[in-house]
């Protein structure tokens, strides 16, 4: 019985064991019996027969052993009565049947004159049939049962005197019965210990085939609802319960996953109200100094009054940017952030960034290069907002890490066949090779002291991550420390 058998198979397969076997194990074992008790008839009757007539007929069987003389005292009553008043000649036939357990008796009137085995008469001499009451057309005499079974063959003649005659053949029957009855018991004994064998095994073979399985699957259970999802369940077979261990596995799986994920998503967001808890401390506590300095009459000059106030101002812009970012993460980490993609030329595109940008940067003592390798009719899909934002993350990630007196930034783009490469290279300080794998992680920053000069949000790369995975494309980083860092990422060109 293969392991891997499914479970309409092993059913189908126990229904037709459920019958088959016991039914070939009755008649083999009933016919081992029946061969032993015939064995023992025919050695203590000294008679041939087959096992159907034993348990049709058993008593056609014995009238065998008598017909012969029955049928001479049948004729001898007809013919010639007289010689059954001769004790000689009944005497004879007595003996002829003697060692067939068997015997001769004959009642005149009500009163017996012969009697062949006088202990055996006395069983049954009060259950034989009056005379003219047995049916002598009826061969094979009748069975009078009770506690001594007898088979009764009777002949009716007349004495020569006018006297009632009777002539009885008895054979006892307490050797054939018991015989037949024990038969009879054992066979049902073999029933009932091949019907308990059958079904112990049959109920090995599904507990071992099935329901152990399942019993796994019920600790696998309870082992889940004690929170271990470390409990892991395989199984070797292709069968339902098979199936059902893979599904369960993967189903242990994807919830260990999620509760990671969970636990994890926690711990940043522990991490988030700690960062933003130092960062707005930093400009509220400005935003506090500086207003209390104005009501206190510190700022007695108007030259300090609007310094005060440009700082206020300060400070409040820089906590509303970054309540901004947070709003908008919140809203990308969630998918509701509506995207509008459509086709963008990028070498406009690009072109007026740079524009925008030189600007400000040129402000900062910054250099920006600019270098757009692809062809000028090349396309890409995306949301223009959304890529700005990009751009504008990584530019400024890039200048608040600048560490040399002549600050510079180059842009280059590449065309990669059905998508466009563009690189971001500073000459900042770079990045350590440990923090590299974790820059794109939520509120991840490099720099731990979360000073006011390169402070932020840490969310910066994370959401650039999100927008340019979410327009198909892939964002990597390579540094080296003092020499500087190199953001790159991709877009997916328009057909």
């Amino acid at each position: 019985m293969g392991e891997s058998l499914k479970l309409k198979g092993r059913l189908i397969t126990s229904f037709f064991i459920m019958i088959a076997m016991p039914i070939a194990l009755v008649i083999i074992s009933s016919g081992m019996i029946i061969r032993n008790q015939m064995n023992s008839i025919n050695q203590a009757y000294d008679v041939e027969a087959n096992p159907l007539q034993v348990i049709t007929n058993p008593t056609q069987i014995l009238n065998r052993l008598t017909r012969g003389v029955y049928n001479e005292i049948k004729l001898c009553a007809l013919k010639t009565p007289e010689r059954l008043e001769d004790d000689e000649y009944i005497r004879n036939l007595n003996s002829e049947i003697s060692n067939k357990y068997s015997f001769i008796t004959v009642r005149k009137d009500d009163a017996f004159i012969y009697i062949g085995n006088e202990t055996k008469l006395k069983m049954i001499e009060n259950s034989l049939p009056a005379f003219g009451v047995y049916n002598t057309e009826i061969d094979g005499g009748i069975y009078v049962g009770g506690k001594n079974p007898f088979l009764v063959k009777q002949q009716d003649f007349y004495f020569q005197d006018g006297s009632e005659g009777t002539i009885f053949i008895l054979t006892y029957l307490d050797t054939l019965v018991p015989q037949i009855k024990s038969s009879a018991i054992q066979c049902i004994i073999a029933f009932l210990i091949i019907i308990m064998f059958t079904a112990a095994l049959l109920v090995f073979w599904i507990y071992r085939s099935i329901l152990r399985r399942l019993n796994i699957l019920r600790i696998a259970t309870n082992r889940m609802k004690e929170g271990d999802l470390d409990f892991s369940i395989h199984s070797d077979t292709t069968d339902e319960i098979g199936e059902l261990c893979e599904d369960f596995e993967e189903m242990r799986i994807r919830l260990k996953e999620l509760i990671e994920v969970r636990l994890q998503y926690e711990e940043d967001m522990k991490e988030l109200i700690s960062n933003i808890s130092h960062d707005l401390k930093t400009p509220l506590t400005a935003i506090k100094g500086y207003s209390e300095g104005i009501m206190d009459g510190v700022a007695d000059t108007k030259e300090k009054q609007e310094k005060y106030l440009r700082t206020i101002f300060m400070k409040a812009n820089e906590m509303s940017v970054l309540v901004d970012e947070l709003a908008f993460y919140a809203k990308i980490d969630n998918n509701t952030v509506p995207y509008m993609f459509k086709d963008i030329n990028l070498h406009e595109y690009f072109d007026d960034c740079i524009e925008d940008l030189s600007l400000d940067f040129e402000v900062k003592d910054i250099e920006i290069l600019y270098e757009n390798e692809t062809a000028g009719n090349v396309h890409v899909v995306a949301d223009a907002e959304q890529l700005k934002r990009v751009i504008n993350n990584i530019m400024g990630n890039s200048v608040k890490y600048l560490d040399k007196d002549k600050g510079k930034i180059q842009i280059r783009i590449y065309d990669i066949g059905e998508f466009v490469q563009i690189e971001i290279e500073d000459n900042g300080k770079g990045i350590p090779s440990a923090d590299i794998p974790l820059i794109f992680d939520r509120f991840y920053r490099g720099d731990a002291s979360r000073n006011s000069k390169k402070g932020g949000s840490g969310l910066g790369l994370a959401i650039s991550k999100k927008i340019i995975e979410d327009h198909f494309g892939k964002i990597w980083v390579t540094s080296k420390e003092g020499l500087g860092t190199t953001i790159r990422f991709t877009l997916k060109k328009s057909k």
